[in-house]
């Protein structure tokens, strides 16, 4: 109880931390909310969307799950992504990866999760696709880093293949949807040249960077 408590202790400092650098943040926080991304990211706690990128609150919408998975058929992502860019009227739609991810690496190993593993399954799938090409990988790190690349990928694929993303393309709304992986170890979030604002460019862009995905990283935040 007491580790329960320190949380509105910390709350109370946070809040009122905030008010006395930012006099009318809460005020203009409360009245509107117009954020500029949809973040679609793992549910890993080492992964927290705001503070990686330095955007405060209100200037990212966030859905988060176990393997930062995009399943058309999924509702509670479905709604997100539809009041997103329908409502929201947000422009740039981000699937965010991260290395050592534990529900990839679950996925890899055929290790059981539980209730997860109906899940992974949609993993599991990425990984039955790209076997041949995980299998020339030296190590088993290798091959789980890969494949929370390739995860990404695949994600943005299923992302643009949902309907509201098609209708808002339709219409000529500006989307763009990007894949990008965060490193735990170095804190720096990568492009994986994945960046797709038609539906003519989603199949040349995810072949080409999974092309490219054997060559040596671009710098943070570059493009391929």
């Amino acid at each position: 109880m007491e580790r329960f408590a320190r949380l509105f202790s910390q709350n109370r400092h946070w809040a009122s931390t905030t008010q006395k650098q930012h006099p009318e943040f809460f005020n203009e926080l409360s009245a509107q909310q117009h954020p500029d991304f949809l973040w679609i990211g793992c549910s890993d706690s080492r992964v927290p969307a705001n503070q990686i990128v330095e955007l405060a609150p209100g200037e990212v919408f966030v859905h988060r799950n176990i393997a930062n998975v995009v399943d058309p058929a999924d509702l509670n992502c479905g709604a997100v992504v539809q009041y997103a860019i329908d409502h929201l009227k947000v422009e740039h739609v981000l699937v965010v990866g991260h290395y050592g991810c534990g529900g990839v690496q679950a996925a890899l190993c055929e290790t059981s999760l539980g209730l997860a593993d109906q899940w992974l399954e949609r993993v599991d799938r990425v990984k039955q696709q790209h076997r041949e090409c995980l299998k020339v990988l030296r190590d088993q790190k290798s091959q789980h880093d890969r494949l929370c690349e390739l995860n990404v990928i695949e994600q943005v694929r299923n992302l643009c293949s949902m309907q509201v993303v098609l209708d808002a393309w339709a219409r000529d709304q500006v989307v763009m949807v990007h894949g990008c992986i965060y490193g735990l170890e170095d804190g720096l979030i990568r492009d994986l040249g994945v960046s797709c604002k038609s539906s003519e460019e989603v199949e040349p862009h995810c072949a080409a960077a999974i092309a490219h995905l054997g060559e040596p990283h671009p710098s943070p935040g570059s493009s391929k």
